[in-house]
């Protein structure tokens, strides 16, 4: 008789003390739960042993990156049923210990186990990262997390970015129904220069650069001369031929090298989209004061970087477990308040911070739209393993952002010149 279905979805209500609000769709063909709702497919035993071997997100994961785990149904609304049932849990060894404690409890994980056959851990997916020894944030361990990052293939980013090329969040108009993702992005790039009110002649520092479509916009936009900077490969060869095609190679140069290495200043600017979020918490000051220090006195640094809510303990704080170990490695996200006085201790006047929360929630879904408008030439160009990690990553952010759990900010700081000038206009921000 075939009651997988069932007998999960009974033994995982009694685990969490509360029942599914999703259905399961069992390997042996039966369903229970919700008729409605989106279904939870296990598509065989070794996905429970995946959960029993990692409780929580890291083995829901492993299910999901391997395709033991699926979802059939709208992905956003399974991500919002589960979500206040796994990552909002805070699950971890202590928890997870004293929660065995629970007869209740106990007698789940025994039918969890003598259902999930065999009790051999199964091996991790290879799209997980496999930890180094060592300190975070050097030069060499950074490198290494960008590079397992970025240098999946350029032609998989050209089908989740589209030929904007730009991985970061955009500046929405209107995002429905007529704004395109590409006007958007270009609204973005075009805002960050009219922050730092370049100017022909000027110097830039594009830190982070990417495939180069800042450096190559404010080039060609703005007249002045860029100088990107990326620790991936990959990127700097996309980023140096987009320059070659566009007749910019005598304004725009990118580096493969780290902000710490750069000697060459000063910048009348320094750009940093979506790149702070990889220096990590000990590093953070120095990265602060080093990009000080390559800016003229007047000179301004755009700042935009995604940031979480604070914890009433700061060192509750713990990496999120399936974006460390499969999306950004070592990646930390500091609250607003933390990153404002890191560049104020640095020595920089912060002059105007923008939340564009929401505008990040629109490019995500973007993002998914065209992820999956192009699902099977993203499996032949990555791996089924890497867009089923990249499917489920954004879509989970563009509910985080969506409600709240994280943010996004603009910050706009300047190496005042010992005079006090700032150089800024008395109004810098018109409010519609």
């Amino acid at each position: 008789m075939a009651d997988a279905a069932l007998r999960l979805r009974n033994l995982i209500g009694q685990l969490l003390g509360v029942p599914l609000p999703v259905r399961i769709r069992a390997w042996d063909g039966s369903e229970a739960g919700p008729p409605e709702a989106p279904a939870l497919v296990v598509r065989n035993r070794r996905a429970v042993r995946r959960l029993l071997f990692k409780p929580g997100e890291l083995g829901l994961a492993r299910a999901w990156v391997t395709g033991d785990l699926d979802i059939d149904g709208d992905l956003y609304t399974a991500l919002e049923l589960i979500s206040g049932l796994v990552w909002e849990r805070g699950e971890d060894a202590r928890t997870l210990f004293q929660a065995l404690r629970d007869p209740e409890v106990r007698s789940a994980v025994r039918g969890l186990v003598a259902l999930a056959g065999p009790p051999l851990p199964p091996a991790p997916p290879p799209e997980e990262i496999r930890r180094a020894r060592g300190h975070l944030h050097t030069r060499r361990s950074d490198k290494r997390a960008i590079s397992h990052h970025y240098d999946v293939g350029n032609g998989f980013y050209e089908i989740v970015l589209g030929p904007s090329m730009v991985y970061s969040c955009a500046y929405w108009e209107a995002p429905e129904p007529g704004g395109t993702l590409e006007r958007a992005q270009r609204d973005k790039l075009d805002l960050v220069c009219r922050k730092l009110d370049l100017r022909a002649g000027q110097r830039l520092l594009d830190v982070g650069c990417g495939w180069g479509s800042m450096a190559i916009h404010a080039a060609r936009e703005y007249g002045v001369s860029v100088v990107g900077i990326t620790l991936s490969q990959e990127q700097a060869a996309y980023a140096r031929k987009r320059v070659a095609d566009e007749g910019l190679t005598d304004r725009v140069e990118i580096r493969v090298q780290d902000y710490r290495d750069v000697t060459d200043g000063p910048y009348d600017a320094v750009s940093s989209i979506g790149m702070a979020e990889h220096v990590g918490a000990e590093r953070y000051l120095e990265y602060a004061e080093v990009l000080l220090q390559l800016l003229k006195p007047g000179g301004r640094l755009l700042n935009h970087q995604i940031a979480r809510r604070p914890h009433r303990d700061e060192s509750a704080y713990d990496l999120d477990g399936f974006i460390d170990a499969y999306v950004f490695p070592d990646g930390e996200l500091a609250p607003l308040g933390t990153t404002v006085t890191m560049l104020e201790r640095a020595g920089f006047e912060v002059r105007d911070v923008e939340s564009i929360r929401e505008h990040y929630a629109h490019t995500l879904r973007r993002w998914v739209t065209n992820l999956e408008a192009q699902w099977q030439r993203a499996i032949r160009l990555a791996g089924p393993g890497r867009a089923r990690v990249w499917r489920l990553y954004m879509a989970a952010c563009a509910l985080a952002f969506e409600r709240n759990r994280i943010g996004v900010n603009q910050v706009l700081a300047i190496r005042t010149a010992e005079s006090g000038a700032s150089g800024l206009p008395l109004r810098s921000r018109t409010w519609n």
